[in-house]
């Protein structure tokens, strides 16, 4: 199959070909005909695979062959991105895509001045990339109209809801025209997910061209026990241990990040680190240096996680297991893409043995251990499978006290003979899904 099979216009054609795309992947195959359709669409499928153009290259046929000129202030199309990172890295391929096509295309989102986004804004764009808060703060100042769009993209929906965006969905939702195009398109999709598709789309297609919640098997995983207080130390020891020449790590917090880069730092390695808390031009610098080679160690959080595209990366380490499962799959899809092979290295404590063991289930593997010598850990780390179970040692049973002294009794909680006690509950995070008022909707 080629993308002339697609029914793809050449200017299209030439475009892709200028950038070395040969045959389309699995998913792109699978959307790109549907899309082009006018067909609401679900697709999911691991990170790396080509999802940006599964939806981007059909979006341009659609708005180059038809509909009106863009009026001022308007957009045709909107995509929906969760981070900076990621609106910047979907709208730099889009222009890629559309760069022998009459369209314009912008991408705006907060941290930077709203004031040069509203100027761009008022001759109207063909294709806007936006994050959630700042396309709400541009249509509640009148510089934006979404009585013209013809499609909406989510992409990465599942980081939205789990960065909070679920009331600012809701409202986008109110703004947008009844009548439009839906296209879900990530590498996950969890329940909620699915609700969420449900309330948004009409009656959508579905692709899932890989298992659900499953890493590219083009990344080796294993896993290293240790003492939470030894984890910097044991990160520079993996360092010089394996010479690690460029290093995407992955730490839980903000003062994570700063903590580990200036001991990197101290140590004379070449660190930098980002997160939501620095500027986006002092972001948008230290990913540059990191590409170029300049860095040796980039720490982020997860606000990176999914905003990232770095050619032939070959390690990410997770210095800290993520507190939601699924975003462990979008950290170690920054390696191993598009058929290239990569490592993902995870340093677990104690305190994070049901995380793991939620990765685990999630992914539908048991990651493999690999203690470090001198570096095994004070506090073990029960052992998980992929059946979502910890693995505790028996206790040993305590010696019968031989009289009955006086004192407290604490009686606890009864259990009759032969009745098992209840498990304690299992506490998940919840995440909030938005509710739309759907209504009737009218058929395209």
């Amino acid at each position: 199959m080629t993308f002339a099979t697609l029914g793809l216009i050449e200017p299209l054609l030439r475009a892709l070909e200028t950038l070395g795309y040969q045959t389309p992947t699995p998913v792109q195959a699978q959307a790109i005909p549907a899309v082009l359709a006018g067909r609401d669409l679900m697709a999911a499928a691991q990170t790396g695979t080509g999802k940006t153009a599964g939806f981007a290259v059909p979006l341009l046929q659609l708005l180059t062959m038809e509909g009106p000129k863009v009026a001022a202030n308007s957009a045709r199309a909107l995509i929906l991105c969760p981070t900076r990172e990621l609106a910047e890295q979907v709208h730099a391929s889009v222009a890629e895509y559309a760069q022998h096509l009459p369209l314009t295309t912008y991408a705006v989102y907060g941290g930077v001045s709203i004031n040069p986004q509203m100027m761009k804004l008022r001759k109207g764009v063909d294709i806007l990339v936006a994050t959630p808060g700042r396309l709400i703060d541009l249509f509640r100042q009148n510089a934006l109209k979404l009585n013209q769009l013809q499609t909406l993209v989510l992409d990465e929906a599942d980081r939205m809801l789990d960065l909070g965006f679920s009331e600012e969905l809701a409202n986008i939702y109110r703004m947008l025209p009844k009548k439009r195009q839906t296209l879900l398109f990530s590498a996950t999709f969890s329940d909620d997910i699915r609700l969420l598709a449900g309330q948004m789309l009409n009656d959508p297609l579905s692709i899932e061209v890989s298992p659900r919640n499953v890493a590219a098997n083009t990344v080796k995983q294993w896993v290293v026990p240790v003492d939470k207080k030894r984890k910097p130390e044991l990160f520079v020891h993996l360092m010089r241990k394996g010479r690690w020449k460029q290093v995407l790590v992955f730490a839980k917090t903000r003062n994570g990040v700063d903590a580990l880069v200036d001991k990197l730092q101290g140590l004379g390695i070449n660190a930098d680190g980002i997160h939501g808390d620095k500027p986006q031009a002092t972001r948008q610098r230290a990913l540059d240096r990191f590409k170029s080679s300049e860095v040796q160690i980039l720490v982020a959080t997860d606000v990176a996680a999914r905003g990232l595209d770095i050619e032939d990366l070959p390690l990410v380490v997770n210095f800290d297991l993520p507190i939601v499962a699924e975003d462990y799959i979008h950290r170690i899809g920054r390696t191993g893409r598009a058929g290239n092979t990569g490592e993902a290295i995870s340093l677990v404590c104690a305190d994070e043995v049901n995380m793991l063991s939620a990765i685990e289930m999630l992914t539908r593997q048991t990651l493999t251990r690999k203690t470090e010598p001198d570096f095994e850990p004070e506090h073990r780390v029960p052992d998980t499978d992929a059946s979502g179970q910890v693995v505790k040692k028996p206790k040993k049973p305590k010696k019968p006290k031989t009289s009955g002294g006086g004192g407290k009794r604490n009686l606890g909680k009864w259990v009759d003979s032969g009745e098992v006690a209840p498990a304690e509950p299992s506490i998940k995070p919840v995440r909030k899904v938005p509710v739309f008022n759907t209504g009737p909707r009218k058929k395209k």
